[in-house]
């Protein structure tokens, strides 16, 4: 296939992002930042003093997945947990103004909606502080969530499972939901951006998007080149009893493991690198958006990586808009992006 003409494939596959019917379900986060510059040194202590200039807030977590689905054209669906604060509320109401629907999102009134405060002077971080409580959400908050989303089954083409370690998935929520898809008979992927402490909760998944660090840890060993790399991902394929692993690795792009053996290396085309924040979320939005729409796994995860490369060139968390991602597809040589290994 030319050039030209799978360049034209991947435009024509975004365009049907719209009607893929996908609910995700994880830790919901409220990401804030505050923004400032540092021209002293506290007399008090060896810190900088930063002048705060201006504060935003971003979605996080399993919230910053269903925004990169909807700028990318799709109507996600959103499935978590916030407390009963002014960060919950904030989130719903953002929800709300994407006309997204917010029934999937539920509260626990003495647990905190989970916040990462990032204090940025100069385009450099400063600080980060967190609110937030990893205990598990109560068995029948877990219970509501399954309820939702077996309501909705029927009209799914995947879930993606978002798990930031806060307390929504656990090793029964896992389980419950495979055997819900199983005896549903619906034909669902199942896609998780992992938790490094938690991927035994992961397995007879149809995707996992580990980066090479959460990889390493599950393995028990450093992923620090070709032949390590190789060996992690045949053994989270072959301990997890999933069908595909993309492991992503930071500047030098992502490998996709498939359970036939084939190994395809995807090399980055990000331009620059300011934040990484929110690059697996948008990794795992535009994969299961392509496994959605109907492109072979290479495919999709060729597509995730170039939308992965576009946010890492931004500060702060961000999502990749559809005509962003369909313009850097009309940029790059993608005949050579995909090679065996």
């Amino acid at each position: 296939m030319g050039e030209r003409e799978w360049g034209t494939l991947l435009r024509e596959s975004v365009d049907r992002f719209c009607g893929a019917k996908i609910l995700a379900i994880g830790d919901i986060i409220m990401d804030t930042y505050i923004w400032g510059s540092v021209d002293r040194i506290s007399p008090e202590a060896p810190v900088p003093v930063v002048r705060v200039e201006r504060e935003t807030q971003m979605l996080g977590g399993v919230a910053n997945v269903i925004h990169n689905m909807a700028t990318l054209g799709a109507c996600p669906i959103l499935c978590g947990v916030i407390g009963e604060d002014l960060p919950g509320h904030e989130i719903v109401k953002i929800i709300s103004n994407m006309n997204l629907i917010t029934d999937g999102v539920f509260v626990e009134h003495d647990r905190p909606t989970s916040t990462k405060t990032r204090v940025v002077a100069h385009s450099q971080h400063v600080v980060r502080f967190d609110r937030e409580s990893r205990r598990d959400i109560r068995p029948e908050t877990a219970r509501e969530l399954l309820r939702f989303v077996e309501k909705r089954l029927h009209s799914l083409d995947a879930i993606v499972v978002s798990d930031y370690g806060k307390g929504v998935i656990s090793a029964w929520l896992m389980k419950a939901l495979r055997k819900l898809v199983r005896s549903s008979g619906e034909s669902v992927i199942i896609a998780v951006d992992p938790k490094a402490d938690n991927f035994e909760y992961y397995n007879e998944v149809d995707v996992i998007t580990p980066n090479h660090h959460e990889a390493g840890a599950f393995c028990h060993f450093e992923i620090f080149d070709e032949e390590t790399l190789e060996q992690a991902g045949r053994q989270i394929l072959d301990e997890l009893d999933c069908r595909s692993v993309l492991i992503t690795q930071g500047k030098d792009g992502a490998t996709l493991f498939e359970e036939g053996g084939e190994i395809t290396h995807i090399p980055t085309r990000a331009r620059k690198v300011f934040d990484v924040t929110g690059a697996g979320d948008t990794v795992i939005s535009t994969l299961v958006l392509g496994l959605a729409s109907g492109m072979d796994p290479k495919s999709a995860a060729t597509l995730s990586n170039l939308a992965a490369g576009i946010v890492v060139g931004e500060l702060g968390t961000s999502a990749v808009k559809a005509e962003e991602l369909k313009k850097v597809i009309g940029e790059v040589s993608l005949s050579q992006e995909s090679i065996l290994i």
